[in-house]
């Protein structure tokens, strides 16, 4: 006998009760994950304070120091030490009733769980007092209070974040990746509650600017950015059975590879709710493609007595009465919405003005399903970047062979249709390639291999506009931009220029792909069939790198891909995501569908 028996049963531990500061510490875990959740709390404590501004500042990613300021109501002197004990709340009656909740936050335990992982104190002063008032808690201990200058609202401070918990520390991200994290959230709170001011800045350097507005488009576009400007479509549906719905969102031609564009707010209160934005996607079925999905925010006010705000320690998730029923309404709602809306926007109203940093002029791409290009009838088909023409062309000037080898077959190249699929065949089939997926492949390998693309000058630099999150993550991955071949530089007021894009056998990235792969890079990059993080990476860069749909591209050109392809493994059929990248029809198959099988 060997192993586990050979030892004997284990010893018996007795049970006992945790120190309280254990508890706490444990308690903390769920509530505060990151600097993030910390700047979150804070945020939605000044909106239920009353704030008409909120600035947060940051040292270190918010690992070193964070810092938010409110002018709301303030804490009295006597309150301060209840605030910072757990389940202690001004936010529920004293009977604890649950029913009907309209306060952001409740649950009496952010600032108790936030001290006792940190260094904290709180300095505020209500309008009826001269000077305000201070306490300061250490590791969720007391450590004396205080009284000094500051104008009336509250200042919450915190240092040394998971100083005691060093098992939660070493989980952090680096300062710049926590910091692209703060101000995602900051805008997505900023749209759920626009008409509170919000600055961030970092060790005096300002970050972000978002302006006290009564209008929710403007707050979309100061978020989401410029290329929103002419690009969104607004509803509001009234009241009905208790639900009223209010949404900006973005035309079907601006859209997100993830659905971490879309922000939810139910009741002022930002939420996470995978069948609302299901609702909203299945609103725009017929305008997206399954791999996209539609950008902006939906605000929905519902009766509070309909939702239960208590199941969630960080409150980002709600639990509504008949979830089904709203999300319905919903969905009719954006549907209305689309279906409403002339499929060209409308250009050349006021110019938004806007504080600084302002958002740089843009030009947004076209709105809505575009009209294709007529395709030549004839059978000899135009190559990709003929436009119009109608001319016939020669199989020299058309086509272009690519020897096959192990594993690969010999195909000739014949015609591009949608400026998408190249039609070509093989000895005994139809193949169908798909431009953008083979490209998307051998960038995605290259970029592995080689760990970065080559670059091509700009004869023009191009000036592109980014959101304070973008920009946040060029800085923080500057390493992997200008490994793929950007060379981006600050241009003043929110804007930047790009003075070289990747190129791979001859073809050039466009410029005004950037801001899309920083988002994507700020949610970790795109999913790809081996998930690890220098695989999403790789598979963002590519597929912004590579030859994309509605590209014009010769046979020659997408020759010189499927060669490159075919020196890669014989698996590499399908790109980093996993679609296919050729399809083949056997000679047999298409001689059955024209009912030739018996010849």
């Amino acid at each position: 006998m060997s192993g586990a028996s050979e030892r004997g049963p284990p010893a018996r531990v007795p049970i006992h009760r945790l120190e309280p500061q254990t508890v706490a510490r444990i308690a903390a875990g769920e509530v505060v994950e990151r600097p993030a959740s910390v700047v979150k709390e804070l945020i939605e404590n000044a909106y239920d304070a009353g704030a008409t501004e909120v600035r947060v500042s940051l040292s270190g990613g918010g690992t070193e120091r964070i810092a938010v300021s409110d002018d709301g109501v303030g804490i009295p002197p006597g309150e301060l030490a209840l605030a910072v004990e757990r389940h202690a709340t001004s936010k529920l009656a004293a009977d604890g009733a649950l029913d009907a909740i309209t306060s952001l936050g409740f649950r009496g335990e952010a600032l108790a769980s936030i001290a006792a992982v940190s260094r904290l104190s709180i300095v505020s002063r209500t309008a009826g007092d001269d000077s305000a008032h201070g306490i300061r808690v250490e590791g969720g201990e007391p450590d004396g209070e205080f009284v000094e200058g500051a104008p009336p609202g509250t200042t919450v401070e915190v240092r040394d974040l998971f100083y005691n918990t060093p098992a939660r520390r070493k989980f952090l991200r680096s300062p710049p990746s926590e910091q692209v994290e703060i101000l995602g959230i900051a805008g997505a709170l900023y749209l759920a509650r626009p008409t509170v001011a919000l600055v961030v800045d970092s060790q005096g350097h300002e970050l972000l600017r978002y302006p006290r507005s009564e209008s929710l488009r403007d707050a979309v576009v100061w978020v989401l950015g410029a290329e929103l400007v002419d690009q969104t479509i607004e509803l509001e549906a009234p009241s009905e059975e208790g639900i009223s719905i209010r949404a900006v969102l973005g035309r079907p031609a601006i859209s997100r590879g993830t659905s971490h564009g879309l922000y939810l707010a139910v009741n002022g209160r930002l939420v996470v709710s995978r069948t609302l934005s299901q609702a909203v996607r299945s609103a725009y079925d017929d305008y997206l493609p399954r791999t996209r999905y539609p950008v902006g925010i939906v605000h929905l006010d519902i009766d509070p007595s309909r939702v239960d705000v208590n199941v969630h320690p960080t409150k980002r998730e709600v639990r509504i009465a008949r979830e089904r029923e709203v999300a319905d309404r919903l969905r009719r709602a954006v549907r209305s919405a689309l279906v409403r809306a002339p499929q060209t926007a409308e250009r050349g109203g006021a110019p938004m003005a806007f504080p600084r940093p302002p958002l740089p002029s843009v030009e947004a791409p076209p709105a809505g399903p575009q009209e294709p290009e007529p395709m030549p009838v004839s059978l000899a088909f135009a190559p990709a970047g003929s436009g119009r023409g109608q001319q016939r062309l020669t199989d020299r000037e058309v086509s272009r062979t690519v020897d096959g080898s192990a594993g690969h077959p010999r195909i000739t190249l014949h015609a591009s249709l949608f400026r998408l699929y190249w039609i070509g065949e093989s000895e005994d089939a139809l193949v169908i390639v798909d431009q953008h997926a083979a490209s998307e492949r051998v960038v995605y390998e290259a970029l592995l291999r080689d760990g970065r693309l080559a670059h091509q000058e700009l004869v023009e630099p191009v000036t592109i506009g980014l959101t304070a999150r973008q920009a946040a993550v060029l800085e923080s991955r500057r390493t992997e931009i200008e490994s793929a071949g950007f060379a981006v530089a600050p241009f003043g007021g929110g804007a930047f220029r790009v003075s070289s894009v990747p190129v791979y056998r001859g073809h050039l990235a466009r410029a005004d792909v950037l801001p899309s792969l920083l988002d994507e890079l700020a949610d970790g990059g795109r999913p790809t069939v081996p998930n690890g993080l220098v695989e999403r990476t790789a598979a963002s860069i590519a597929c912004h790198a590579a030859v994309r749909a509605g590209d014009a591209i010769t046979a020659e050109e997408m020759g010189r891909i499927l060669e490159a392809l075919y020196r890669l493994s014989e698996a590499a059929y399908a790109c980093p995501h996993g679609r296919p990248i050729l399809v083949r029809l056997p000679r047999g198959r298409l001689d059955r569908w024209f009912l030739r099988s018996g010849e």
